[in-house]
């Protein structure tokens, strides 16, 4: 699964690394993030990039309450076709989730360590994600999203049986063309990113903890 991630790229940076003309809302640097937060999130809409906030956990448009939002943060690539909450986000409402960083957990003997998996250069990359807009009982829209992870490349494959899916860089367009709604080319895109561009270090624990959202969540122990 992937349940935290990071994103303390300057704003500036992001908006030249996605052609974004504007961010509407102020970019925090986040440490910790995780589900049920507002997170960054980027559609194409005319041919244009445009980021927004979603929060993280889907609800379905068609879901009778909001409580399904907790077991919605992933979306398993294998069976994202087939399962009635997402075989139709695939074809019409894909995202990109920026982020600089995310965490999971490795079991050393009867222990967990946390462990931060990133670029080797550092920089930002394309979780692959879909979104959905509920309407709550009071008439409020809530839009939500899910990152779809995949089986692990060989780097993970200690850490954990799954990994976000990442989008290469020169496949971010595709993924977010409206126009775009070939289940079987934009199935194609849902693999286990290139281990030799990734590395991955120990972190504190104090991750496991969402209160904790801070520059010594990222620091290698």
């Amino acid at each position: 699964m992937c349940g935290r991630f990071t994103l303390f790229v300057k704003p500036d940076d992001l908006k030249e690394r996605y052609n974004l003309e504007e961010i509407p809302f102020e970019l925090k640097p986040r440490y910790n993030i995780a589900p049920s937060d507002y997170i960054a999130a980027i559609i194409s809409n005319k041919g244009k990039n445009r980021i927004g906030q979603l929060k993280w956990g889907l609800i379905s448009s068609w879901a009778k309450d909001e409580k399904m939002s907790y077991k919605m943060i992933n979306a398993k690539a294998e069976t994202i076709r087939d399962k009635p909450s997402f075989k139709n986000l695939i074809i019409k409402k894909r995202c990109i989730i920026p982020a600089d960083g995310f965490y999971e957990w490795k079991r050393i003997e009867n222990d967990k360590q946390p462990m931060r998996i990133m670029m080797q250069d550092e920089g930002v990359f394309s979780l692959a994600g879909l979104y959905d807009t509920w309407i709550n009982p009071d008439g409020a829209r809530i839009n939500t999203c899910t990152i779809i992870t995949t089986k692990p490349n060989t780097l993970m494959v200690d850490i954990h049986d799954r990994m976000p899916v990442i989008i290469k860089q020169e496949d971010e367009a595709l993924w977010l063309d409206r126009e775009v709604q070939d289940g079987k080319l934009l199935e194609s895109l849902l693999l286990p990113y290139d281990e030799n561009q990734m590395k991955a270090y120990p972190v504190s624990k104090m991750v496991g903890n969402v209160r904790y959202d801070i520059p010594d969540c990222i620091t290698e122990i």
